[in-house]
């Protein structure tokens, strides 16, 4: 039997004209479409194949629309489902996209809207399960090689690495100190070709600038007075796997020539050598640099930049991705937990609140360590707001005042908790431990949003 070609959308519909009509559009389009003829024949279809959407009627015999649309999103939440809904119906099709259902359409509809809708979920679901192989890729690695995070940032983050992984060139990543620069670099060679061989880390700015030629090319016997035995350097035991070097704008310029002629003609010299040694690395840098402003400075070569920044990836600090901080801190606990043979169950509220709030100029090594100290200082088996120590420098040129500060801080309060409840009102109060409308209050006070915070939002 011949394999069906293109992505796979069922429809489920109990008129025969409308099962007709969507199949001719859609597999003109190229998609494989298999209609069902009410919810339960739909369901059962989706246990046994595997599908890229959904579209289904509201109104049906036996499993109605919206039954179907849950049963799906507790199944494989990542099967996007579009709804096709009579207008009286509209409310409770808002509220399913609520619960995760990808859009609705009110009938009549025009056919080209839902073919556009249907090429938006379709690319959606595409790119969420590379996403998710990605991290099951990741994940099959060490523990500590997890990028843990749920945020638009960080699902982009993924995505990228999932592109950059399966094509073979020089990758720069850029971010500033403790974003995670080496867990991307090892994401990067652990989802793609090399992922079995060698994976060498090196930081250029942490070796003295007369040792790192040695670091990196190595030296045969003799060629200076302690080179009692022939050396290999970094791009040698690197070969056929990925050298990444962390802190590249710290590079020597008289080496950044060397490193250059590496990266065109795939050949170096060892110290002392007259000999050429052939390599196949695969490179990847990381800088908290502005290379562009190195190379205007004369301390970074122009050439050597343009051949590294092959595909830049740039990683958000922890201020810009917040919502991904509860994720962050359980993360460390469970490991923590092990470390030191504590059994801490969680987080307060109090100090939830207090970390979402605070802008950490370290990012995420900064807040590993404060969970870490939190750990250790604790009496109880719930980390409080008293356990947790910031120094908060303030600045001499502007001081605000008492209620400049708290409108502030209520206003970005507000925002995380509503990031971290996808927008949620109702559940973004109980998390505060707020009165829904004294919530929403606020809300409105400060101009926000809930539609900015929902995960999924129409096409």
């Amino acid at each position: 039997m011949k394999e069906p070609v293109g992505p796979q959308v069922l429809v489920v519909d109990d008129d025969p004209s409308m099962q007709r009509m969507l199949k001719t559009r859609l597999e003109r389009e190229g998609y494989h479409v298999v209609a069902a003829n009410d919810g339960d024949e739909g369901l059962e279809l989706i246990r046994k194949q595997v599908f890229n959407l959904v579209i289904t009627d509201m109104k049906m015999p036996k499993l109605k629309g919206d039954e179907l649309a849950r049963s799906i999103t507790q199944f494989n939440p990542d099967i996007p489902v579009i709804i096709m809904t009579a207008y009286g119906e509209v409310s409770e099709a808002v509220r399913l996209m609520r619960d995760g259902v990808y859009h609705y359409l009110t009938k009549p509809f025009d056919v080209e809207v839902l073919v556009e809708k249907v090429q938006k979920a379709v690319e959606r679901h595409r790119t969420t399960t590379e996403v998710n192989s990605v991290r099951t890729k990741i994940m099959s690695r060490r523990k500590s090689d997890f990028i843990v995070g749920a945020s638009p940032k960080i699902e982009d983050l993924l995505t990228q690495i999932s592109i950059v992984a399966q094509n073979d060139v020089p990758v720069i990543i850029y971010g500033e100190s403790g974003t995670g620069k080496e867990l991307v670099a090892r994401a990067i060679h652990y989802t793609g070709k090399r992922a079995d061989k060698p994976f060498v880390v090196e930081n250029c700015g942490a070796i003295p600038e007369n040792l790192i030629e040695n670091e990196l090319f190595g030296h045969v016997k003799g060629a200076y007075t302690d080179a009692r035995t022939d050396q290999k350097g970094l791009f040698e035991e690197a070969h056929d796997g990925t050298l990444f070097l962390d802190e590249i704008g710290e590079l020597p310029l008289p080496l950044q020539v060397k490193f250059l002629r590496v990266l065109q003609d795939g050949e170096f010299k060892r110290i002392g050598s007259t000999r050429g040694i052939k390599v196949d690395v695969r490179v990847i840098a990381a800088t908290n640099k502005d290379l562009i402003q190195a190379i205007s400075e004369k301390t970074f070569r122009e050439d050597l930049f343009y051949r590294l920044n092959v595909i830049p990836i740039h990683l958000p600090p922890l201020r810009e991705r917040k919502e991904d901080i509860p994720l962050l801190i359980n993360h460390f606990l469970t490991d923590f937990n092990k470390e030191l043979g504590k059994i801490v169950e969680g987080f307060s509220p109090a100090a939830i609140q207090k970390m979402m709030t605070y802008q950490w100029p370290g990012n995420i090594r900064e807040l590993k360590n404060k969970v870490k100290q939190a750990m250790v200082l604790t009496r109880n088996n719930v980390i409080t707001a008293e356990d947790l120590f910031f120094h908060v420098p303030v600045s001499s040129n502007k001081f605000q005042s008492f209620k400049e500060a708290k409108r502030e801080f209520e206003k970005e309060y507000i925002s995380q908790v509503l990031r971290i409840c996808q927008g949620n009102i109702s559940q973004a109060a109980r998390l505060a431990k707020k009165d829904r409308k004294d919530f929403y209050d606020v809300m409105k006070k400060y101009g926000i949003q809930p539609e900015a915070f929902r995960k999924q939002q129409a096409g």
